[in-house]
């Protein structure tokens, strides 16, 4: 599959390596097009293998049949009318978070202004885990593939971020439609607060086991 990247840091790098290694071809875009092009082939020696290129913003949101928007919060407006019209109901990956835990304002959820702005088919996926877990091949912990939550409203660009949750080695979980998407980012704003201030914050869910009595119906 062909895989377009709004951005060309440490998430873009580690996702786009992984489905490199998993076949897929990907364009990276920046601001810096130096820098773009330093990252696309730094993908293809530890991916093993040339499948990455450095384009424009709106060449990444052509060339992919899926785009990930992976560009920090203050430039997410000016990166999204720079790709342009190609956006329009494509599916789109965000894997954004607030610029900082203790910012993040749960009435303007990202998902949904990346949704409205562009016209496409978002899911929002990979943002509760630091940039280095999705550069371990696969991310187990205590022999436990991770979870990653999905959230969005349309069938194919769910079922096309699940395949590319499968190529990491990790757990696709349903988190329900793109409504759903402020609960995860809120989520994630939450335990990195945790983390940053040196809390274990997986410890803070018990296994399924002591949940208690839930009716999946």
């Amino acid at each position: 599959m062909k895989i377009g990247i709004l951005g060309a840091g440490g998430m873009a790098d580690a996702l786009g390596t992984q489905w490199i290694r998993a076949g897929h071809e990907v364009t990276v875009s920046g601001r810096d097009q130096e820098r773009a092009r330093g990252r696309a082939e730094s993908m293809n020696a530890r991916a093993g293998r040339p499948a990455a290129r450095a384009g424009s913003w709106a060449e990444a949101a052509a060339f992919g049949e899926v785009v990930m928007v992976g560009v920090r919060e203050a430039g997410l407006a000016d990166v999204l009318a720079a790709a342009g019209p190609a956006l329009r109901g494509k599916p789109l990956i965000d894997v954004t978070n607030a610029a900082a835990p203790d910012r993040y304002d749960a009435t303007r959820p990202l998902a949904r202004r990346i949704a409205d702005l562009t016209g496409g088919h978002v899911v929002k996926a990979f943002n509760l885990c630091h940039v280095d877990v999705w550069r371990m091949t696969p991310p187990v912990f205590g022999g436990r593939p991770l979870a990653v939550p999905l959230c969005g409203d349309d069938a194919r660009a769910l079922d096309l971020v699940r395949g590319l949750v499968r190529d990491l080695g990790c757990t696709p979980l349903d988190g329900g439609g793109l409504d759903r998407a402020a609960q995860l980012e809120a989520t994630a704003a939450f335990v990195i607060g945790l983390w940053f201030g040196g809390a274990d914050a997986q410890a803070i869910l018990p296994p399924l086991a002591s949940s208690g009595a839930h009716d999946p119906s």
